[in-house]
């Protein structure tokens, strides 16, 4: 047995029993987001979990998915890729700066779909895999299978598909595996790059869409945010906290900043078991979502 695979049946293993056998009070700990989970990266303990179970859409976290098929599938990162109209097509006309018929390398598109979350750069790797975009989601989805991702669906690659749904607890997993990855470790925690395209030539700057790691804030290992409006804000983070590598998640909360506002208060409540304040909106949001999610998920056991 490999030591990665024994240290995912760990994570695997703790995400259903810690919490039960430690029996940990996390009602000290105010969040804006509806769901949240933070692991002991080393260990799989779970230092804190609320609603991990809840079923919801994961807007943009997709792309860590995307980045580990990507990578899996061993195509030159150096290949260029061009952009077209079908990349558009898949992205149903989203904006994107990013010229048709235009040129990056494979690892430059995927280093702007991780670090600024570029939909267009996402659905150009998915197209440009071997067998296409329907080879690319069904890998997607063999792979958050082979992590023990039981409650994970893909059918895109950029994370613009209400569709694409998981939990906390499934994406603690996809979490863990993604920080095995030394190119998702570096492009997803770079402040900021300009990246030179061709046919014709022209740069584009971009800037991470974390801020803790775009004004490098934090020690921070892995990151990518997300954003629908049926998702919320969400974001995943690898970083540190209380002196150990801990992996964070949080999904649909109320703000633009609410989700780095609640690993704050994670990792405050983690080193001191004290926690800040949350916006009355935010607060109220997701008890309301809360609600929503619970109720949704009653009636779908209920059938």
């Amino acid at each position: 047995m490999s030591l990665v695979f024994l240290s995912f049946s760990l994570l695997a293993i703790s995400l259903q029993t810690s919490a039960d056998s430690k029996k940990a009070d996390f009602s000290s700990l105010k969040l804006a987001s509806v769901s949240a989970m933070a692991i002991d990266a080393n260990t799989g303990e779970v230092l804190f979990q609320r609603n991990p179970s809840i079923v919801m859409p994961i807007a943009s976290l997709t792309k860590v998915m995307t980045a580990m098929v990507v990578l899996d599938g061993k195509q030159s990162l150096r290949e260029k890729i061009r952009f077209n109209q079908d990349d558009r097509k898949a992205i149903n006309n989203y904006f994107s700066r990013i010229r048709m018929g235009s040129e990056i390398s494979r690892g430059e598109t995927l280093q702007l779909a991780l670090m600024s979350s570029e939909n267009l750069a996402a659905a150009a790797l998915a197209r440009s895999y071997p067998g296409g975009t329907p080879a690319f989601v069904k890998a997607m989805n063999a792979k958050a299978k082979a992590l023990g991702m039981r409650n994970t669906r893909f059918v895109d690659s950029s994370g613009l598909s209400t569709n694409n749904v998981s939990t906390a607890a499934d994406l603690s997993l996809m979490l863990g595996a993604a920080s095995k990855y030394s190119e998702i470790r570096r492009f997803s925690t770079t402040s900021v790059h300009t990246a030179n395209f061709s046919r014709p030539r022209y740069r584009l700057a971009y800037v991470n869409t974390n801020v803790l790691v775009r004004y490098n804030r934090w020690d921070v290992d892995v990151s990518k945010t997300g954003y629908l409006n049926e998702a919320g804000r969400c974001l995943v983070m690898k970083t540190t906290a209380n002196k150990r590598p801990v992996l964070m998640v949080m999904l649909d909360s109320y703000g633009k900043r609410s989700p780095v506002g609640d690993a704050g208060r994670i990792k405050t409540w983690l080193e001191t078991g004290k926690s800040g304040n949350v916006a009355g909106s935010a607060m109220a949001y997701q008890k309301r979502k809360t609600k929503e999610y619970l109720s949704k998920q009653l009636a779908s056991s209920a059938h």
